[in-house]
Parts: C-alpha cells; sequence; structure tokens
C-alpha cells in the first residue's frame, strides 16, 4: 500500500463551476498509483466540490441559477463581513461538499462518461482556492 498527497491551487475567475478534472487526474496519473481511493479536499468555506456533468455548459448554468435562488445575495444576512455575496457563498458551501471520494483505476480517477470534477466558487471575486489531495492505494 503507497500514499500521495499534494495540494494545487485554482486561480478562480469568479463564481461558478470552475472545472478540475485534468488537473487532478494529471497528479493521480504522476503517482504511479494504479488503484486506490483519492480524496479531495477544498480548503474554503465560500467554495465547494461537486462532482457534475461536464458535456452539456446548460447543466452547469441551470445548477449555478438554482444556488443563487436557494441562497441569494441580499442585505439581511448578519454575517457580511466582506460584502453581500459572503454569507450567501457560505450557505452554498454548507449545501455542498467539501470533500469528495473518488475510486482510483488504472492510474485515472473512475468517473463515468459524462462526470467532471468541478470547483464551485461561491464567491463574485476571483480567489485563489487550495485543494488538498491525498491518495492511498497500490
Amino acid at each position: 500500500m503507497r500514499q500521495a498527497n499534494t495540494q494545487i491551487e485554482i486561480r478562480t475567475g469568479g463564481a461558478g463551476l470552475h472545472d478540475v478534472t485534468h488537473e487532478i487526474a494529471r497528479w493521480v496519473s504522476e503517482t504511479g498509483i494504479a488503484t486506490g481511493l483519492l480524496t479531495v479536499f477544498v480548503q474554503h468555506t465560500s467554495a465547494s466540490l461537486l462532482v457534475q456533468e461536464n458535456a452539456a455548459p446548460a447543466a452547469r448554468r441551470d445548477l449555478e441559477r438554482y444556488f443563487a435562488r436557494l441562497a441569494p445575495e441580499r442585505t439581511d444576512y448578519e454575517h457580511d463581513d466582506e460584502g453581500p455575496d459572503d454569507m450567501p457563498a457560505h450557505l452554498r458551501a454548507a449545501l455542498t461538499a467539501v470533500s469528495l471520494s473518488i475510486p482510483v483505476d488504472r492510474g485515472q480517477p473512475a468517473l463515468g462518461t459524462w462526470q467532471g470534477l468541478y470547483l464551485f466558487e461561491h464567491r463574485r471575486a476571483a480567489h485563489r482556492r487550495t485543494l488538498a489531495l491525498h491518495l492511498i492505494g497500490a
């Protein structure tokens, strides 16, 4: 059994789903671990992770609009230290996931045909987000 870990920085251009599949798959391949379990963890409270449709951009746009309706920007949140998108970003992150567990097979994340790994940026401004990756396997 072997283990590998790293951190990767993702620069977002603002709110929305940012495809991180290729960066993560490249690192998994470079570890030389053929079979195992990958954990991806986002080290932030206003961003999250999703496994989502990677073929039709409309699916991602619909998801982004859904979360904007579910946790809208308003002026009546008590927590607004960083502006009107601050608390909605935390709510959206709480409703999604900050970590994912993904099987690894033949040196690659075992994703379905139409699946991709996404960092879901919940803030309007561009940010640098850190993903911690851990892979255990053989």
